[in-house]
């Protein structure tokens, strides 16, 4: 672990002795959590470690290819970034080989008469980086794409569908807010699993349009909004929903404003559409004003959605 943060982090200062976890560990994993958007705690746990070695992959140290489980790493993110700045959508540049980025590689194949495989290889690799030293790099087509789908979306709510993800605590919350959007003609649907992959999973299968986690916080008396951000890309559509909401819930809660922040939490990165995930605290007083916080989430999310993306 200590080899992998001093050959990331560029650091000439020695992070400790081998083997020993103290001071300067600690604070080298935390520069790294906050590097790559990760909770920041000096703890190496299984997503710190999980990030370390993604980053630790270059792009030509081994095949590229779609696989189950996906593939993730810092190559991952570099194929991505040239593919999508040769107008080549691979989705967002996440660092997951996933069927888009898949898709991606073989129509790249296909233009320039490499077999078509879906593999990034030795001649693939080639070709790929020939071609992009002779083009003027420019916007990422998969954030050109992002926000087209959000620019030609409905203004209003109404037949759009919303996923409500939260892990215990805030049913009250989550009822109160169902209630409020299904008046509104918004088709909602609630998750409750404990794992945040596995529910960002299912509001991938539903292909729902936005994602609204919502998790408790039972220690600070804060609404902290996260959006995805990633190294080379971010959600366009979720920093505006996460902003729209640190503007109107601290206040109507009467909590310190957390702020938005791009984050690449696994609820986060592994969802496919505009997603957020609200932190708020403290349990009492945000079951104490369910009503009043589902009416502040609910003008938050009818403002997104009748945003100009123009």
């Amino acid at each position: 672990m200590q080899r992998r943060l001093s050959g990331i982090l560029h650091s000439g200062a020695l992070i400790d002795a081998d083997g020993v976890f103290g001071d300067g560990t600690r604070a080298a994993v935390e520069a790294f959590q906050h590097l790559r958007g990760l909770r920041v705690d000096g703890v190496c746990g299984p997503q710190t470690w999980s990030t370390l070695v993604e980053a630790g992959f270059r792009i030509g140290d081994r095949f590229l290819y779609r696989r189950t489980p996906m593939l993730r790493g810092d190559d991952v993110v570099d194929l991505q970034q040239r593919l999508s700045t040769l107008g080549f959508d691979t989705g967002r540049v996440d660092g997951i080989f996933g069927d888009r980025t898949s898709r991606a590689l073989a129509e790249f194949q296909r233009n320039v008469g490499l077999p078509v495989d879906g593999i990034a290889g030795g001649a693939t690799l080639r070709e790929l980086i020939r071609l992009e030293s002779r083009h003027v790099e420019a916007e990422l087509i998969s954030s050109v794409r992002a926000r087209a789908q959000l620019r030609h979306a409905p203004p209003t709510l109404t037949g759009r569908h919303v996923a409500i993800g939260e892990q215990g605590g805030l049913s009250s919350v989550t009822g109160a807010l169902r209630r409020r959007l299904v008046l509104g003609g918004t088709q909602v649907t609630d998750l409750h699993h404990p794992d945040d992959s596995t529910q960002a999973q299912q509001a991938n299968d539903l292909d729902v349009d936005v994602f609204l986690g919502l998790r408790l916080n039972p220690t600070r008396a804060e609404c902290h909004t996260s959006y995805w951000a990633g190294t080379h890309d971010e959600s366009q559509g979720g920093r505006l929903l996460a902003e729209l909401i640190q503007e109107i819930v601290p206040g109507i809660l009467g909590i310190q404003d957390g702020g938005a922040h791009g984050m690449s939490l696994p609820i986060l990165r592994e969802t496919r559409m505009p997603s957020v995930l609200v932190e708020l605290g403290p349990a009492s007083l945000v079951v104490e004003r369910a009503a009043l916080l589902a009416a502040a989430l609910s003008t938050a999310l009818g403002k997104w959605a009748d945003a100009s993306w123009d």
